[in-house]
């Protein structure tokens, strides 16, 4: 789930370079030291041209993700490679006004994020940008065509996800796992390594160790510290997943018998509904508690039965965010966006929000099935799209999230609120089904399945790629790199053996579109924390997940205020602006989720934890 428009592109300009000093009175060509005046005006230019520039990229990426063919693919290569020389050009000039004296706050901090927001470099050399953004969109390309098999037919990306929730029969996910990492991953390893060396190539060039380094240090803080305050907040929050992963363990088990699943040890990868086995909820029926087990309903059934489709399940999406005084979507968010997949051609279906002109043509992306899962991620996306609008007042540079976490958070909290109660009160459920408190397990550890167990993914797809760009993890392993830190953080293994011909992290979407991951891990914590400033504001006095603040315009002033600072100020200011802690803390998502906890203990007394 992505966010994508001019704050992803926000390095694309026409710029020509601002004068570095004058030509001595005597014609020598000796350079004065730049001012912080040039400076100033150097980035004003470059926000200027970039805006403009933005528009082509993005309507550009829009129309390839919608339509994949041969022309779209070239077209998308060309736009990419230009961005890409742009994006380089703009951060080696930037870097010689960085250390000039007296630059006010905000040349200071946009010189910093012209350095080291780009995502792909590109080495200054001639034809390398092209090629670059030529691998870039074949693998992408090669991952939105994709195809696994179920009994023995072909089946596509959107589908082989839903499928893979809903089988129960190991045969059959077995062969799902397997076709889909073997037919999508695998063809396009040799271009990905090629990837990784012209990108790092260009981050050397821009004064970084590799591309990993150049991405932990957009963080307003030192890339070291970063790693480590990630490493940190999985710590604490590492005891919650081993009892998770300890119960589902010994529940597959009873399903399946040693043959298939072993009760210690670690989980069978395709076994948990989930092609990445990233998220577990599609198997909560395995695993539900007697008697609190069943919450006496089913969002997707709730959807169906009251007759909701694609557009319904969008319009009450939006009126979440209508109930917190935020204006309704443009028309133009109904006429442009992509909600099913089209009959005709092939599409990435991979959710992600947009926005093309950085004013009001937001637009998501989807292929919607009337299901719990869709229902929830439209709340996600349209949190980036609510983000978007709220700081399309900010200069170009700073129209992004606080960081990439929050811009992924923002969706994630709003969906915490899909509670029983907020169903009562837009009709999909009746008063009188609304769960007891006795169901309170059953609820956390639905949520569990998916909050909780995306933890480790969440921080592993980024600390792989971090060891390939960095070389710990060399070309000839990245599947034995993959393997071990999918082994060591999730407590997974694949269903069978896999070798070097083999890349399975290719497979998951995040790896070909080059999108840092690490992102999502943030988001899973930082919406507790919104979620629980939230409930505070709005002066619930339940237990915490069974707050909705659905309605409460009290909270959606505040949350707008945090939204409109855009990037504009560091992460902790903005997460003080709406929290009024400058700390990001798994401490909220533990208190969410004491009470199951302390149930997963008791459930797990004589089984052999971790793996």
């Amino acid at each position: 789930m992505i966010r994508t428009g001019i704050s992803m592109l926000a390095l694309a300009s026409l710029l020509a370079a601002a004068p570095l000093g004058a030509r001595g009175r005597d014609g020598d060509t000796t350079q004065a030291a730049p001012t912080a005046a040039e400076a100033k005006a150097f980035v004003a230019d470059a926000e200027a041209k970039l805006f403009a520039q933005g528009v082509v990229a993005a309507r550009t990426d829009w129309v390839y993700n919608t339509y994949i063919n041969q022309d779209t693919e070239a077209m998308t290569a060309r736009e990419g490679a230009k961005l890409t020389t742009l994006q380089v050009d703009l951060a080696l000039q930037a870097a010689k006004y960085a250390n000039v004296a007296g630059l006010d706050y905000d040349t200071a901090r946009k010189l910093g994020m012209l350095r080291n927001k780009i995502v792909l470099p590109a080495p200054v050399r001639t034809g390398a940008a092209e090629e670059l953004a030529g691998l870039s969109a074949k693998i992408t390309g090669i991952y939105g065509a994709g195809k696994g098999t179920l009994d023995g037919k072909p089946i596509n990306g959107s589908d082989i996800e839903a499928a893979m929730g809903e089988s129960r029969d190991p045969a059959k996910l077995k062969e799902m796992w397997v076709s889909w990492n073997d037919n999508v991953g695998a063809p396009m390893r040799p271009d990905y390594a090629k990837l990784v060396s012209i990108s790092n190539q260009g981050a050397k060039g821009l004064g970084y160790a590799d591309v990993g380094a150049m991405w932990r240090s957009g963080y307003d803080m030192d890339p070291d510290a970063f790693a480590a305050m990630t490493d940190k907040i999985w710590n604490d929050l590492k005891p919650l997943y081993i009892a998770l992963h300890t119960y589902v363990r010994h529940k597959l088990n009873e399903k399946y018998g040693d043959a298939v699943q072993a009760n210690k040890g670690p989980i069978r990868a395709d076994l948990l509904g989930n092609m990445w086995a990233q998220e577990w909820g599609n198997i909560y029926d395995i695993v539900a508690p007697a008697g609190a087990g069943s919450v006496g309903y089913d969002v997707g059934d709730l959807l169906k039965a009251k007759s909701y489709d694609h557009i319904k399940m969008v319009k009450a999406g939006e009126g979440f965010y209508s109930s917190l005084g935020f204006k309704q979507l443009p028309d133009s968010f109904w006429q442009r966006s992509q909600f099913l997949k089209p009959a005709d051609r092939e599409v990435i279906c991979h959710a992600s929000a947009w926005d093309i002109d950085n004013v009001d043509d937001l637009r998501i992306k989807m292929c919607i099935k009337v299901n719990a899962d869709d229902f929830v991620t439209i709340h996600h996306e349209l949190g980036h799209n609510y983000y978007q609008r709220a700081y399309n007042k900010q200069s170009p540079l700073y129209l992004d999230g606080a960081n990439d976490g929050f811009h992924e958070a923002i969706g994630d909290f709003i969906a915490l609120s899909i509670t029983p109660d907020y169903l009562v009160q837009i009709g999909l459920l009746d008063k009188g089904q609304v769960p007891s408190a006795d169901k309170d397990i059953g609820l956390l550890l639905r949520q569990a399945m998916d909050k909780v167990a995306f933890l480790p993914f969440g921080l592993l797809v980024d600390k792989w790629r971090w060891g390939v760009f960095s070389g710990q993890i060399p070309e000839n392993g990245y599947q034995a790199g993959w393997d071990k830190l999918r082994l060591q953080y999730q407590g997974i293994v694949p269903p069978v053996a896999r070798d070097e011909t083999r890349f399975d992290a290719g497979a998951k979407f995040h790896i070909p579109a080059t999108t840092p991951y690490t992102r999502y891990f943030l988001a899973r914590v930082l919406q507790f924390q919104f979620y629980k400033a939230a409930c505070d504001q709005a002066g619930w006095k339940g237990p915490l997940h069974r707050c909705s603040f659905y309605g409460n315009k009290e909270v959606g002033a505040k949350l707008d205020k945090m939204l409109a600072m855009g990037s504009s100020k560091p992460w902790p200011d903005a997460l003080q602006e709406f929290t009024g802690s400058r700390e990001m803390s798994g401490k909220a998502m533990a208190e969410y989720f004491a009470p199951l906890k302390k149930w997963l203990d008791q459930q797990n007394k004589g089984q052999t934890q971790g793996w």
